[in-house]
């Protein structure tokens, strides 16, 4: 573990806070969830539920996650086939180390998100990484098959992704399907974006395409879709043996946790769809709000179609070094941003690109919009 002692979110953020920068590179939402979800766990708390949850979740959650996938997404799932986690995060890797050992390997999107990394890691197995590159990011059949092997056990698929914003499409996703069947490989699906996916663009759960219920794994979690991101409560479900495998692993990390969370995202998810529709909208409008900032700022700004994230060339600044300039930015210009090649194998995949997260007040994005105009006179200078 000895590359994975720290992260660069970590790193980042508190570069932004020593020198005052405003901050775009950590994903959270500096604005609190609905208020019916945070009145809900001040009454878990002080209604006593403070000790251990049962070790698969509350009842009134794993039953809450069952309907909100059937009504959502049109899946059938069962509550006994739920596994309250801590965050997603917790699900990947209780997945990852239950199925996947010294031998495997594991096929991810690349850029990745970075815990992909760490926890294939720690399972002793190997990343086989597919190329989503600039300024599309799509997915193609030639990369995707050259990723798998005999040896492919697990993939691992996000999306909507992060850090790109690409939703995949339909065809996109029934050609993992199909190599998944050709290979016998679970498919675990990283959906915690599931509710952030912006007009023109459309979120298809692998899950729900024919015969890929039974080999699905999905996890996705109340910090994305509710702006609780520090609740860290995610879920798991799918095939009853998988989970089982999965839960067997997670019960000896954190064992269980967020016990009067529990209740009250289970409280949330049963919210009229508007509020959902109504998260979506929001940040379509702050990604639109930052995007044509960067644009004024002399960047190329790449599509994004979901999530809290738009990537941004800084070629057009004569900047051939992304990595080099996020770490000059805070000082030089006070905006932090992370570099898309930390998510990448691929020395050369993502040389020029800066992630940015539009999670944010709209006066701290039109701060960094302000701050930002000044980047291109600055590197000239």
């Amino acid at each position: 573990m000895r590359p994975f002692t720290t992260t660069v979110f970590a790193e980042m953020s508190a570069l932004a806070a020593r020198t005052g920068a405003v901050n775009l590179g950590q994903g959270f939402p500096d604005t609190d969830g609905p208020a019916s979800l945070l009145c809900g766990a001040v009454d878990a708390v002080l209604g006593g539920r403070n000790q251990y949850p049962p070790g698969p979740g509350v009842p009134e959650l794993r039953t809450a996650v069952a309907e909100h996938q059937q009504r959502f997404w049109d899946l059938d799932v069962s509550p006994e086939d739920v596994l309250v986690t801590t965050g997603a995060t917790e699900a990947i890797a209780a997945v990852v180390m239950a199925l996947t050992g010294p031998g495997d390997e594991v096929v991810v999107l690349e850029p990745y998100y970075d815990s992909y990394a760490a926890v294939i890691a720690l399972a002793g197995a190997q990343r086989r990484t597919v190329p989503l590159r600039a300024p599309d990011f799509r997915l193609t059949e030639e990369a995707l098959r050259a990723a798998f092997s005999e040896r492919t056990r697990l993939v691992l698929l996000n999306t909507p992704h992060n850090p790109t914003g690409t939703v995949l499409s339909r065809a996109e996703l029934e050609l993992v399907a199909r190599l998944a069947v050709e290979h016998d490989a679970v498919v675990l699906c990283d959906e915690v974006y599931e509710h952030l996916v912006f007009t023109g663009a459309e979120h298809v759960p692998l899950a729900s395409l024919p015969g890929m219920a039974e080999r699905t794994l999905v996890t996705s979690s109340a910090g994305k879709t509710f702006s609780v991101t520090g609740w860290k409560v995610g879920w798991l479900h799918g095939p009853t043996e998988l989970v089982a495998a999965a839960r067997a692993v997670k019960q000896f990390l954190t064992y269980v946790s967020a016990g009067p969370f529990q209740p009250a995202v289970a409280a949330a998810l049963a919210l009229p769809e508007e509020v959902f529709t109504g998260f979506s909208a929001d940040l379509e409008r702050k990604r639109d709000l930052l995007s044509e900032g960067l644009r004024a700022a002399g960047l190329a700004v790449n599509r994004c179609d979901g999530t809290y994230f738009v990537t941004a060339d800084t070629t057009p600044l004569g900047c051939t070094d992304a990595t080099e300039l996020a770490w000059r930015m805070p000082e030089l210009v006070g905006v932090a941003a992370i570099p898309v090649q930390v998510f990448c194998d691929d020395p050369a995949a993502a040389p020029t690109l800066l992630r940015f997260a539009f999670c944010k007040r709209d006066d701290v994005l039109h701060a960094a919009v302000e701050r930002l105009a000044a980047l291109g006179p600055r590197l000239a200078a």
